[in-house]
């Protein structure tokens, strides 16, 4: 019942967090865009009421127009003013719930791999907790120190590429592969939550609190909070698309079991980034105030290319080198030495067995696509099938019902 329970909070979290995921992203996206976009007003009513920026647009049958004001509007805000922040926490939220449910709940299972690093689950959890706090601490300082210098931004840049670099390794020498790349995604998506609840929102509530006092007041007093907050903005602009390739690799086992996989994480990062970085400045660009960002996006995509080419599989055993036809008495050990562990008489994860024929035979097309279409399992290949035992058991499915 236990593991029935969990299977449904997997479910549901996963899905809360995806749905909060995209509605922070969205806004962020189109924030981003909005900024690239404005245009000095013309119009005079425009220019008496203090308008920095404004753009036409047309969406859903009807036409908007977003106008963005440095300092309060001269006639005030006479609406509700709306926040942008609870999906940036529900977000951060749910996925550590999920974090918790998933994999410190089964540390031993989705954290230790003892031929990574040997320790127990209390302390492979304990330490998965300490490098999330560790990152966000190490980030948060760099920001604050190097953040207002002349050329800060280029020195917090460097800086922090260091420390997601340093940060890829250490995760790798401590955690499961499938694990690994969880942590640095995670570690990214926490500072970028951390930053929304400890800068961007604080600055703002206090820079709209001096605009709607009343009282006067001059904008280059709050002029530091609104550079703070666009800092921070623009680092989670360009980790959104790291962060999302992190989290999606725990379903290709391909480049979490590769022995240079930290290597790998970085590359996707790095040209996940880049890919960002067109993307943000391509609207400037149609409108002259950058150069051409496609150099940006062609470098990605060749970071991407020369990463396929690199992870090019070795041929595959020839179909010639198989019996005919495999038994399940020939499987058997293999079950046996790789797959027990979990799916056994003593532990049953997914409330799955494969120690008899029967129970194998019944579930042929689960094993056939965990283990050789997909090789997600055995999971992080933590008790390391080889790839001829793989073939085997696809020739021996293969033969099912023949």
């Amino acid at each position: 019942m236990e593991a029935y329970l969990l299977d449904w909070a997997n479910l549901l979290l996963r899905w809360l967090h995806v749905i909060t995921a995209i509605a922070w992203i969205g806004s962020s996206f189109y924030f981003v865009f909005l900024d690239s976009s404005l245009l000095a007003p013309t119009a005079d009513d425009l220019k008496a009421k203090g308008v920095d920026g404004a753009i036409w647009s047309v969406h859903g049958g009807g036409f908007y127009h977003a106008q963005k004001y440095m300092v309060a509007p001269k006639g005030g805000i006479d609406s509700h003013l709306h926040w942008f922040y609870w999906e940036s926490y529900w977000t951060w939220m749910s996925g550590f719930a999920l974090f918790v449910v998933l994999y410190l709940w089964n540390a031993g299972i989705f954290l230790v791999d003892k031929q990574v690093f040997d320790w127990s689950p209390l302390a492979a959890g304990i330490g998965a907790l300490v490098f999330l706090a560790a990152f966000w601490f190490i980030y948060d300082a760099i920001c604050r120190i190097f953040g207002q210098r002349a050329n800060g931004d280029r020195i917090v840049g460097a800086l922090v590429l260091a420390v997601v670099v340093c940060s890829s390794w250490i995760a790798f020498q401590l955690f499961s592969g499938r694990a690994a790349f969880l942590m640095v995604g995670a570690s990214l998506a926490t500072a970028m939550s951390a930053n929304v609840f400890f800068w961007i929102i604080p600055g703002q509530r206090k820079v709209v609190a001096a605009m709607t006092s009343g009282q006067p007041y001059n904008p280059a007093d709050y002029a530091i909070y609104g550079k703070r907050g666009k800092q921070r903005s623009v680092h989670n602009t360009y980790f959104t698309l790291p962060v999302l390739v992190a989290m999606l690799s725990n379903h290709y086992s391909f480049i979490y079991s590769h022995p240079q996989r930290w290597a790998i994480l970085l590359v996707l990062m790095l040209a996940g980034a880049l890919i960002r970085l067109f993307f943000v400045q391509r609207h400037g660009y149609k409108l002259g105030r950058v150069g051409n960002p496609w150099p940006y996006a062609a470098a990605g995509v060749v970071l991407l290319l020369a990463l396929i080419a690199w992870l090019k599989p070795a041929p595959a055993v020839p179909a010639a080198a198989l019996p005919a036809k495999v038994s399940y008495a020939q499987i058997q050990p293999i079950l046996a030495q790789r797959c027990y562990v979990c799916h056994g008489e003593a532990v049953q994860q997914k409330n799955l067995r494969v120690d008899s024929e029967a129970l194998v035979s019944a579930n042929a097309q689960l094993i056939y696509q965990q283990v050789v279409a997909s090789k997600l399992m055995p999971l992080a290949n933590s008790t390391q099938m080889t790839e001829d035992e793989r073939a085997l058991v696809g020739r021996w499915f293969e033969g099912q019902g023949k």
